[in-house]
Parts: structure tokens; sequence; C-alpha cells
């Protein structure tokens, strides 16, 4: 078995220049502990960007991905499989609402394509969307063109439109971009990507206010914010509570480590795409939906949820009680944090971080991502707590110190 440094360098070989070289490569894992090429361990405090949500090699995903990969692995869209039936009815009744229908995908990005179209054909004649500006909704051109980061648009324009852009959390200033001709509003409860930015509080509600008014549809996306990740089955419900979303999208820790995501809408949008409209020939591959149906039978069976928000805040007290100049703060919801630094040095935080036995994830110049496994031991976390300084440390020998101006004589 070849070492890190060989993997890599075949990676770079073999694999189109999409991402940053990565520093290491993992071999196995097991709870919330992963191993690399060289035999290093390591703690994951990032879970594979939140998708790890039970951690790794979970018995009971396990044996549900064996078991159904042995019995029938793949139907395609033309026949029914039973996996992903009872996974849609199981999507359908977290929402509460009997009347909702589930389309799924295999990823996020598709998940929120297949939103953008039951906007279009909810609100015919209208075309315009609004959406947040730092928001990440995905890398396909619909979703891309929602996606409220300009760097990652900029390349690819033109995109589907027009959409407007508006500052997150900024009440009004989506009021008055929510007018009569806008088809819908997509938000994240929290932005991961822009750095754990959960919604002020009001705005959730002041987004469904506004699109009642105009006629919109409101989309929450909550790829990388659902299924236990922020202390509910979905982040909008630990924000604000008994909102009703015309359309809700998942991913990540839906599926265990497994790709699949999946598109929920709500009565009267739940019957917007007509047949034909769209389509997945991998969606609702029934070893996918047997991993995502484990997930949400150990999710609910040994209180994920709670622990969540128990062993979330127990992170964030931790943290609190660091006293480092270049500790700024930290914040998020449940095992969904990021570390605020008062200086743009997260990537060598994240490398101390790694040298020291620990994955983080430096979502900003100034903010760690931290999205573990939701069965994470709380000495895994208290230990992370006890490394930070000294990574803090590291970090500030990589400041540049600013020479003060000379004295002017007079």
């Amino acid at each position: 078995m070849t070492g890190n440094s060989d993997l890599i360098a075949r990676w770079d070989a073999a694999v189109m220049p999409t991402y940053a070289t990565p520093p290491l490569a993992l071999l196995r894992g097991e709870g919330a502990h992963v191993w690399d090429a060289d035999g290093m361990r390591y703690v994951d405090l990032i879970a594979g960007i939140a998708v790890s949500i039970l951690g790794h090699a979970h018995p009971a995903v396990v044996a549900a991905v064996t078991r159904q990969v042995a019995t029938l692995a793949h139907t395609s869209n033309l026949t029914v499989n039973e996996p992903s039936v009872a996974l849609a009815e199981r999507l359908r009744d977290l929402t509460g609402d009997p009347g909702g229908r589930v389309f799924l995908a295999n990823s996020g990005t598709e998940a929120n394509e297949a939103a953008l179209k039951c906007v279009r054909r909810a609100r015919p004649g209208r075309r315009r969307m609004v959406a947040a500006q730092g928001g990440f909704h995905g890398r396909t051109l619909g979703s891309l063109s929602l996606t409220g980061q300009p760097a990652k648009r900029a390349p690819f324009e033109p995109l589907p439109g027009p959409v407007d852009f508006v500052p997150y959390g900024d009440v009004d200033a989506l009021r008055a971009a929510v007018t009569t001709d806008v088809a819908g509003v997509f938000l994240e409860a929290v932005q991961g990507e822009a750095g754990v930015l959960p919604a002020s509080p009001g705005y959730l509600e002041a987004a469904r206010a506004a699109c009642d008014d105009a006629g919109a549809l409101l989309v929450l996306d909550e790829i990388q914010g659902g299924i236990g990740r922020a202390g509910s089955w979905f982040s909008h419900q630990v924000i604000a509570p008994g909102l009703r979303p015309d359309i809700v999208t998942l991913a990540k820790g839906l599926g265990g480590g497994l790709p699949i995501g999946a598109c929920i809408a709500l009565p009267p949008v739940a019957g917007a795409l007509r047949r034909g409209d769209h389509g997945s020939t991998f969606g609702g591959n029934p070893v996918a939906c047997a991993a995502a149906l484990a997930v949400l039978d150990t999710v609910r069976a040994d209180g994920l949820l709670g622990r969540s928000t128990v062993l979330g805040g127990r992170l964030a007290d931790g943290i609190r009680g660091v006293d480092h100049p270049l500790l700024a703060g930290i914040r998020g919801l449940g095992l969904w944090r990021a570390v605020v630094l008062a200086a743009p040095v997260a990537p060598a935080v994240e490398a101390a971080l790694r040298a020291a036995g620990f994955l983080v994830n430096a979502v900003a110049p100034d903010a760690l991502r931290l999205a573990p496994p939701l069965v994470i031991d709380a000495a895994d976390l208290d230990a992370f707590v006890g490394a930070l300084p000294s990574a803090l440390d590291v970090a500030s020998a990589t400041l540049v110190p600013i020479s003060p101006a000379p004295m002017e004589e007079t």
C-alpha cells in the first residue's frame, strides 16, 4: 500500500484540477476516527463536509447497504423499488404534511435543480428569483445561478436567471426584492459555505411573509443543515420553529456517506412537476436509499438530535473558555460550528490541527468549520479544545508583524 505522497501524486496525475491538491489520503475510518495512508489517526471534525453523520463504518449503514446490494442494486426509474418508496414516505413524514411529494436525486445540487424546476412550473410567467449574498446552492448551472458567491459564478456566466441577491439577514432588503414578479426565494437557514452563519432572529419568518405577500415560493436549502446537524431534522426548525417552507432540499448527511439528495415539495407545490419534466437514472437508487433509511432509523433510535444539541453546546462552551488573542468567538448550532479567528490565518490553524491529529476545514480566511459525526465522543471534542491553543500559537507565528510608520521630524 502506498503512502500519502504516492497517492497524492497519482491523484494529481489522473484527476481534473478542480480542487486544490489535498494534503493527505485517507484509507479507512471507524466512528469519528480516520487513518491516512501513512497510518496516522485523526479525529474527524468535518465528516466529509457534514456528510458522515453517523461517522465511518457505522454498523447500521454497513448492514443495510450490504443487505441491499446483495439483493437489488439498481432499478432505474422504469420500475419501483421498495427502499425508495419507504424513504420518500419517511422524508414526507418529517415535514409533518402528508400531502408532500419527494424527488430523489444523487446530490445537493441536483436536489436544488429539482426545486428550481418546481418553482418555475408552479409560477409560470414569473422568471425572477431572489437569493442571498454568500449563499451556496451547488455547482450545476441552475444551482450556481442561485449561489451568492460571484467568484464561483463569474467564469460560467451567462447563467439562468434573472436572480437578485440580497444581503443575508437584511429584512428590509429582502422585502423590497420580493415583488409580484418573483417566482421563488432560495435561502439557507444557516449559510454553511459562508462560514456557518445562522439566520438572524425573525429573518426566515420575514422571508415567509414576503413570499406570501407577493405570491412567491419559499425554498429552504437544508443540504448541509439537515438530518440532525443543527439539533433537529432541519436547521430551520431550530431557528424558526413552526415555519412552513414550500420546498425543502436535502443531501449530505441523509446518506451517511452514500450519494443521495432529495427535494421535498409541500402542497400546493407538490404536484407542480409533471410527467417528463424531470428525471434521474440513479435517483432513488435502492442501495443509497437503504443507507438513508438506516441513517434516519439510527438518528431517531439513538437520540442523536438531542445529542447534537448537548455536545454542540459542550463544544461551544469549551471554545469560549479558550483565552487566546487569535480566537474571536464561536458561532453555529448543534454540532455545526465555526471557530472565528481574529486574523485571516484559518489555513495555518487547519494545518497545525491536522499535524496534531484533528481534521477541520478552513471554510473562510478567518473561520474554521466544524461538522463532526453526531456519534463523536465528548472526550474527542474535549481533546480538540485542548489542542486548539497550541494550533493558534503556530498560526500566530505565521503573521507578519506590521512595522510602525516612521515618525516625521518636525
